[in-house]
């Protein structure tokens, strides 16, 4: 069935560019994903490690010198 449809697709120009312009944009999607996921762990492992549950001294500085 599947190669049924991939003759029904290459016979509409049409429909094949959408179908490859699709495919890149999922593709595309997919990397943002594993990045996206690659950026939540690490901020996962800083959290556990204590890094993110601190004030670095530059901003504590600044919202000091405001109030």
């Amino acid at each position: 069935m599947a190669k049924a449809l991939l003759g029904y697709l290459s016979t509409d120009p049409r429909l094949l560019d959408d179908n490859q312009r699709l495919r890149r944009k999922i593709a595309d999607l997919e990397a943002i994903v594993l990045r996206l996921q690659a950026e939540n762990d690490a901020l996962q492992a800083q959290v556990h490690h204590g890094e993110l549950l601190t004030v670095p001294d530059h901003i504590g500085q600044h919202a000091g010198a405001r109030a």
